[in-house]
């Protein structure tokens, strides 16, 4: 798809799955629509993957598993490949983030900065992949035991809008590392990226079937690859409900998973921290990405002291946000992914109202000229936000904040705590012993202190409870991709015979 810096009018392009190397015909229905949310229009039509499609997917993949293409590359060969990839993604990325800007509708700067970080997830699991090492464990008797591990097989991947790159890769580069294959199934959203990627990487050399795309809704194309039961492995990033369902069918086949799913972050900004800085993180925090982020700032939690100061300053760094066309270098606040989109987070704008909570700021369609069909919506801030509103409790995916008033340490983790989400916490103190205090008692996969949106391929990235389970990125990432063997070797050459010398055996096992 040819963009150019500013676009007007693109041909509407027609496309298939990725299987075997190529895109290929798939689906038996009507097509669906993929749409530019800056302006509503339709950019591309895909496919609705049938089962058929899902299953052509799935043998591509294993039989790329399976032959001496793939399956028979020995570690370092790999390693090397895939950092070849990380060089082709590199040499792409300027065609990557703007059309990912124009699926998503990001604003450039945003993708441009998210973007240029990905090629290094695949040299960091390329590390890896060279550096690991199998166990040699020390056992009792003459024996050496150890461990052999194999890569587990096929990944299936469901992956969301808000992102569709970065948390495609954050699965990808660890199962190519790891010699595992995959099948994406990317948002019907958000096709766009995964399938150039698909063939950039293929184009570098990497063999036909280890990365396929398979297109659809989740409900019916992410169910069947979720439920098929040829996988391995189910990567899913999405919301909690979308989530028990995939990991109840992935389950029946006993695949492993990792589901990164809802999240509702709580910041809990202390009084010596500088006001200002926690107003900048905070609108960083709520309204990077429109707000469409699982660790969203979405409840700021502001020690009483300070509470007015902070509100008022938010208030204002908020109205000056920019909102317009995403590939203007001067906007800073694009538009939210759809119509049903923009219309939830509205939803939520009047449920704090209807539940007495203080708007602030925003709280409405945002309109740009030139755009009057995009989806946009105005930075939100809600004030004087109790514990058991809606709006405190339940996750809006959209530029939107609360702020609630604390007393003391124990009363700000008492309401952090207070939710069923545990993805991602921020504490924002000078206080040391505070900081480290309240980072082990919060309920949380990841915790920024003085910081937010930060990440790193070697840190693990995950949650608890409604939040999702396993791990992505670094070594924990990793070692989920293999199954673990042990070898149990005697090394004496002593004679045995248990049904002769029952009496004076000291252990049967």
């Amino acid at each position: 798809m040819n963009i150019s810096a500013t676009p007007k009018a693109i041909d509407v392009e027609i496309h298939g799955n990725f299987v075997d190397g190529r895109e290929i015909e798939a689906g038996g229905g009507d097509m669906l629509d993929v749409r530019n949310p800056a302006t509503g229009d339709v950019i591309a039509r895909i496919p609705n993957s049938t089962a058929d499609d899902i299953d052509r997917a799935m043998k591509s993949a294993r039989s790329a598993f399976d032959g001496k293409a793939w399956g028979g590359m020995d570690i370092r060969a790999r390693a090397r490949l895939v950092n070849r990839l990380a060089d082709a993604f590199e040499a792409n990325l300027e065609s990557l983030y703007r059309l990912e800007t124009l699926n998503n509708g990001r604003p450039l700067n945003e993708t441009r900065a998210q973007l240029s970080r990905l090629p290094d997830f695949f040299r960091y699991f390329a590390g890896l992949a060279l550096s690991r090492r199998d166990s040699v464990i020390p056992v009792e008797g003459s024996y050496l035991n150890y461990t052999l591990r194999t890569p587990i097989g096929i990944v299936a991947n469901c992956t969301p809008f808000n992102h569709p790159l970065m948390i495609m890769c954050k699965s990808l580069a660890a199962v190519l590392a790891s010699g595992c294959v995959t099948v994406v199934k990317p948002s019907e959203y958000t096709p766009l990226t995964t399938l150039r990627l698909a063939q950039i990487f293929t184009e570098a050399g990497l063999p036909p079937g280890v990365f396929n795309v398979v297109l659809g809704l989740g409900a019916s194309a992410g169910r069947m690859l979720a439920e098929h039961p040829d996988i391995n492995k189910l990567v899913l990033t999405g919301g909690t409900e979308a989530g028990r369902i995939a990991g109840a069918a992935a389950a029946k086949v006993f695949a492993h998973q990792t589901m990164e799913l809802g999240g509702k972050t709580p910041v809990m900004v202390f009084d010596d921290f500088d006001v200002d800085q926690a107003v900048n993180y905070a609108a960083f925090g709520a309204f990077i990405g429109a707000g469409q982020t699982c660790v969203c700032a979405s409840r700021h939690i502001v020690q009483a002291s300070i509470y007015d100061e902070f509100v008022e300053k938010l208030k204002a760094k908020t109205q000056s946000i920019r909102i317009g066309d995403p590939f203007d270098p001067s906007t800073q606040l694009g538009p939210v992914i759809s119509a049903r989109q923009r219309d939830r987070v509205l939803s939520y704008c009047q449920f704090g109202r209807d539940d007495g909570a203080r708007l602030v700021t925003g709280g409405a369609a945002a309109k740009v000229a030139g755009h009057e069909n995009g989806y946009f919506v105005q930075p939100t801030v809600f004030a004087d936000v109790k514990s058991d509103m809606r709006i405190f409790q339940e996750e809006v995916f959209g530029p939107f904040t609360s702020v609630t008033p604390f007393k003391d340490e124990a009363d700000a983790l008492r309401l952090a705590n207070d939710s069923p989400f545990g993805l991602a916490a921020a504490i924002r103190t000078r206080d040391v012993g505070r900081a480290h205090r309240v980072a082990s008692s919060v309920k949380a996969g990841i915790v920024w202190i003085n910081d937010h949106h930060r990440l790193d391929p070697a840190s693990p990235w995950g949650g608890v409870e409604d939040s999702g389970v396993g791990r992505e990125f670094g070594t924990e990432s990793f070692n989920d991709h293999f199954n673990t063997k042990s070898v149990m070797v005697a090394t004496h050459d002593q004679p045995f015979d248990w049904y002769r010398d029952t009496a004076t055996q000291r252990r049967l096992n």
